[in-house]
């Protein structure tokens, strides 16, 4: 084989640039030190974290996602959602903000082509969708939906409350948890993103459970719902056809005889691989593994205790070799290894602080990727 010049230079960098994953970190900015978003640096051969550096100056900026082509990164704020350009630096450059209707603007996620923005708004108990214009600045809103119904709790169940939406990995459907009606909204995307109610409409987890955020296994059939109320995994297999969600397990992510008094579930994340589950528990902060079986189900494999302080998020580096644990109430995040073998954690002393961190977000580099 002859080895061009321009090609060895090009996988010699990709190999350099292959050891360093950046990513973004969303946090509350009242009441704590922080000042906006925030962005660092991991090295994934030796888990050691760049220093931390902000990225944009803004009033709590929670959850975070980018672009299909990573050139644009959005925010839910308190009743709003905010588009970003990335700067060669790493910094984020404000584009454009856009109100959403409700209150408590918690969580937002972009189409995979990076047309359509979708926001859920806590308080509100509803969600909006907007098209994202080849610039990268929002548009105008094209639908706001407010959930209705009710649950079994009467302290937290007493209306809807929309923690979280997604689009499919086929990029056909978008999934809403609504914690407060123990329920999935299904819906058909369309242009300009624009949602229909899916037929059926909706998924229900078990009563009381409180759905809040959720992950699709590798190929897109079943979907992993995080309850934060029942501090468990509701496992759901979904037709890619029509959308609908059919239940098929619910696990907990405490083992046999945990009591779940104070504790509430937060995050859940797919391994890269599609081998393993990972789910936050905060309260007695943990941190569980599942393992994913060929046929979709979970089965509980480690319980590790979480080196951060009540624990909201929780993210996997695009190799999987890392975890980053974001803890709300210590102001620190901190680096979990993952054992690519079996999927376990080992805690690390790797540690850095930033005030009350409730996102984590990686950005994804297909070079990486291809190359590990």
């Amino acid at each position: 084989m002859i080895w061009r010049p321009a090609l060895v230079l090009l996988l010699s960098s990709a190999h350099a640039a292959a050891a360093v994953a950046t990513f973004y970190i969303g946090t509350y900015t009242d009441h704590s030190r922080s000042q906006g978003i925030y962005v660092g640096t991991l090295d994934t051969v030796t888990g050691r974290l760049g220093a931390l550096k902000l990225a944009a100056t803004e009033k709590d900026p929670n959850f975070l996602a980018l672009s299909a082509d990573h050139q644009f990164l959005f925010a839910a704020l308190d009743d709003s959602v905010e588009s970003f350009q990335l700067q060669s630096d790493s910094t984020l450059k404000s584009l454009n903000k856009v109100p959403v209707g409700g209150s408590d603007v918690c969580h937002v996620s972009v189409d995979h082509t990076g047309h359509d923005l979708f926001a859920a708004s806590y308080g509100g108990g509803e969600i909006a969708s907007y098209p994202i214009s080849a610039g990268g600045k929002i548009g105008p809103r094209a639908e706001l939906i407010p959930f209705t119904g009710s649950g079994p709790n009467p302290q937290r169940q007493k209306k809807p409350f929309a923690h979280s939406i997604y689009p499919d990995p086929l990029n056909a459907f978008v999934y809403s948890c609504d914690l407060g009606t123990d329920t999935i909204w299904i819906f058909k995307l369309g242009p300009g993103a624009t949602l229909t109610p899916a037929n059926p409409r909706c998924a229900k987890v078990p009563p009381g459970s409180g759905p809040r955020h959720l992950a699709f296994s590798a190929d897109g059939r079943f979907v992993y719902v995080a309850n934060e109320m029942g501090v468990s995994v509701s496992v759901f297999s979904r037709d890619i056809s029509t959308g609908a969600l059919t239940l098929l397990d619910t696990e907990s992510n405490l083992w046999p005889g945990d009591s779940i008094v104070g504790d509430t579930g937060a995050e859940v994340v797919v391994h890269p691989s599609g081998k393993w589950l990972y789910v936050s528990t905060r309260g007695r902060d943990t941190l569980s593994v599942f393992a994913i079986e060929p046929d979709g189900g979970i089965k509980l494999i480690q319980n590790v205790p979480s080196p951060v302080e009540f624990p909201r998020s929780i993210g996997l580096d695009p190799t999987g070799r890392w975890l980053i644990a974001a803890g709300q109430k210590d102001d620190r995040i901190a680096v979990v290894k993952v054992d690519p073998a079996t999927g376990h954690l080992t805690l690390t002393d790797t540690a850095a602080m930033v005030g009350s961190p409730v996102c984590v977000l990686f950005v994804p580099d297909n070079l990486l990727t291809i190359l590990q």
